[in-house]
């Protein structure tokens, strides 16, 4: 397994997994993949076995200290330095669970930000996940100013400095 930047040419097999991972009302859409795509390409990472897709880690680095609902509508352009890493998706095939796929992003992720002098990473999630992030290294901060799918979300953050 390699983990590398994106390409448009993943989007089919990102969306078969998101598709896989989130309730209709939770996934993003075509549109908002092709707009993640082209804006984010330097915090949007793939891990590949060859041709396949195994999971994908994507989000802005902003100013913001977390995840605000407006900008699933609108995806950020990433800062070149400084703010703070945010996660909007981290998903794994359902052939690949249980593999540390997930865990791997994160790291790659989180070498990414910490080249790029970011604060922190932050993201939010349903509850059942909060124990998944604390492994590792992420800190609740409770619920989420969220309505997102019409669920509660919890606010997770890893300090970078």
């Amino acid at each position: 397994m390699e983990i590398t930047s994106v390409k448009m040419t993943d989007l089919p097999q990102l969306l078969t997994i998101e598709k896989a991972g989130f309730s209709a009302a939770e996934a993003g859409s075509e549109a908002a993949y092709r707009e993640r795509i082209e804006k984010l390409a330097a915090t949007f990472l793939v891990a590949r076995d060859g041709d396949e897709i195994l999971g994908f880690i994507v989000g802005p680095a902003v100013k913001a200290r977390y995840i605000e609902d407006e900008m699933f509508a609108q995806t950020p352009t990433n800062l070149d330095h400084g703010g703070h890493q945010l996660v909007f998706t981290l998903a794994v095939s359902p052939l690949a669970r249980h593999q540390k796929i997930g865990s791997q992003l994160l790291t790659a992720l989180e070498k990414v930000a910490r080249s790029a002098q970011r604060e922190s990473m932050a993201l939010t999630c349903l509850a059942r996940l909060v124990p998944f992030y604390e492994r590792n290294g992420y800190h609740n901060q409770g619920v989420a100013d969220s309505s997102h799918a019409g669920e509660t979300w919890y606010n997770l953050e890893k300090k970078l400095e």
